[in-house]
């Protein structure tokens, strides 16, 4: 049997921006969540435009954290008037926050009136966080099933293997490698190529050298842009395996 999973705890540096203290990272820029999510891993990934006309379109993210990156997707699908017939959003996090916590976090951070009210939606179906969380997965249906939130308690180390998918886009988000490397492992993005549909892209707010080397050992050619916000830098990218 796998091993109870800890809980987010909310926190918040004395900017506003919310962190965890276990790894001792943010959650999403401070100089907002929302943009964050469409400059790096929408425009990243070249959103809304790649999912058009598409009968189904998977994103595959490797940290959900608050939900931001999954709320902000969901927002511009919605608006999306050429959008796909199904929109499946896979993300796996370690260390889910209980549905009062994400409501809490929402309330403080989201500024985007479309997204926050898709945030409420999205507390109101979420699964039960206790002290111990048990790993597994929880399947939430929206907007009538056009949009599929599949949501894995667990750790991407260890689930990424077990995954039956085609991803055509990856949103590598989580803490930074230096204070989860684990998440940012050659063989976790070994995984992510084994469930690479044909021409699927990725995004990552981070440009670390130790993640340029993991995706190109894996099959993945990055490109270096401008960073969001403060950061100088982040890489975009497809799957070319040779």
């Amino acid at each position: 049997m796998s091993e109870p999973l800890i809980p987010a705890t909310v926190a918040f540096r004395p900017n506003g921006s919310p962190y965890s203290p276990l790894y001792g990272d943010i959650y999403h820029s401070v100089v907002g969540s929302v943009a964050q999510a469409q400059y790096v891993f929408l425009q990243g990934n070249g959103l809304p435009a790649r999912w058009q006309g598409r009968p189904n379109f998977t994103v595959l993210e490797t940290g959900f954290g608050m939900g931001i990156n999954f709320l902000t997707t969901w927002a511009a699908w919605r608006a999306d008037s050429s959008r796909g017939g199904h929109l499946h959003f896979v993300s796996i996090e370690k260390h889910p926050f209980a549905a009062g916590d994400l409501r809490f976090t929402h309330a403080a951070t989201i500024d985007d009136a479309p997204v926050a009210a898709l945030a409420q939606t999205l507390a109101d179906a979420w699964p039960e966080v206790t002290p111990e969380v048990t790993p597994g997965t929880h399947t939430l249906a929206f907007d009538n099933g056009e949009v599929t939130l599949t949501l894995i308690f667990g750790d991407a180390v260890t689930v990424l293997p077990t995954l039956d998918l085609r991803a055509d886009a990856f949103f590598l988000d989580g803490f930074a490698p230096a204070k989860n490397p684990e998440l940012w492992s050659p063989s976790v993005f070994e995984s992510l190529g084994a469930l690479a549909n044909e021409g699927a892209t990725f995004s990552t707010y981070t440009s670390a050298g130790d993640v340029k080397r993991a995706l190109l050992h894996a099959g993945f050619q990055y490109k270096k842009v401008p960073g969001f916000g403060w950061k100088r830098a982040m890489l975009i990218g497809k799957y070319l395996p040779d």
